[in-house]
């Protein structure tokens, strides 16, 4: 929904990737199973979004974060769009580790928007990651 209605983008790959950002992370679906259903496009993005759980968490993140910085612009944006949810989320967690939670939230965000910066970009990135920015002044 963050895409859609905080962000004002409604490419349809975004959209769906954006819904599907976690499958492979959180369930049993695999890339060939959203390619079949959604499309290349759609599985791509989402691969790409997907940490590699199977790496130690210190390479796990440098290596997620070169493939997002490779990635297209959609996969940036459906990243901006989780890190924004998640800030916003901090506000539902008990009271004595908002402000740590809201730190680290913060760190999450400015990797995100520092994303937008390589490769692929576009106006909808641009303003997506002037709405997080904005966010989480």
């Amino acid at each position: 929904m963050t895409v859609a209605h905080v962000f004002g983008v409604d490419d349809p790959v975004a959209l769906c990737a954006a819904l599907l950002h976690d499958t492979i992370e959180d369930t049993t679906t695999d890339y060939e199973d959203i390619e079949e259903r959604f499309g290349p496009d759609v599985a791509a993005c989402v691969a790409a979004l997907t940490k590699n759980m199977a790496l130690p968490e210190s390479i796990r993140e440098k290596e997620y974060d070169s493939r997002l910085a490779a990635a297209g612009w959609r996969a940036k944006l459906v990243k901006l769009a989780d890190t924004y949810d998640n800030y916003c989320d901090v506000v539902v967690s008990p009271k004595d580790q908002v402000a740590q939670k809201r730190r680290e939230t913060r760190d999450r965000c400015l990797r995100a928007i520092a994303l937008t910066r390589t490769g692929e970009s576009n106006d909808a990135l641009h303003r997506a990651a002037e709405i997080v920015r904005r966010l989480i002044a």
